[in-house]
């Protein structure tokens, strides 16, 4: 087997269709584009979905949701489950090692969910905490930065 040798399957290339040859190459007269009518015609089109004038699916369909292109890219952290945490440091390697927030993750805020058990450092400035938490966290003796 050399590269030379190398040809496609039989019957997977189809040679095209020369249209407009005569009767006897079954594309002849019309081409295969019918009669009269705009398909018919060189330059005959329309904009993809266009009905004739009918309103088209489209625009008939109502709109449904947003999709907020930050999303993938934003979480929230409940402070309770902050306690799963193994150091006292949260920044976003290590709510993202506890699996707390996604690996995609930018920016984290900590809400106010449940109490904070043991003192924690909030550092960096990709996790943010809420009013309530921060007040939560420096009540059990942690501190928020930023």
């Amino acid at each position: 087997m050399r590269l030379n040798d190398l040809k496609p399957a039989p019957g997977s290339k189809k040679e095209r269709t020369r249209v407009g040859r005569g009767l006897s190459a079954g594309q002849g007269k019309t081409c295969g584009r019918g009669h009269k009518g705009q398909h018919s015609r060189s330059g005959g089109f329309h904009k993809v979905g266009f009905e004739g004038g009918q309103m088209p699916l489209q625009r008939r369909l109502p709109h449904v949701g947003f999709a907020s292109p930050m999303k993938p890219t934003r979480a929230e952290v409940r402070l309770d489950s902050l306690n799963k945490l193994e150091g006292d440091t949260v920044d976003m390697s290590s709510l993202v090692a506890a699996g707390l927030v996604p690996a995609g993750t930018e920016r984290a805020k900590i809400i106010l969910a449940g109490s904070a058990e043991r003192a924690f450092n909030v550092s960096g400035g990709d996790v943010v905490a809420t009013r309530g938490a921060r007040a939560a966290i420096e009540k059990a003796g942690g501190k928020v930065e930023g």
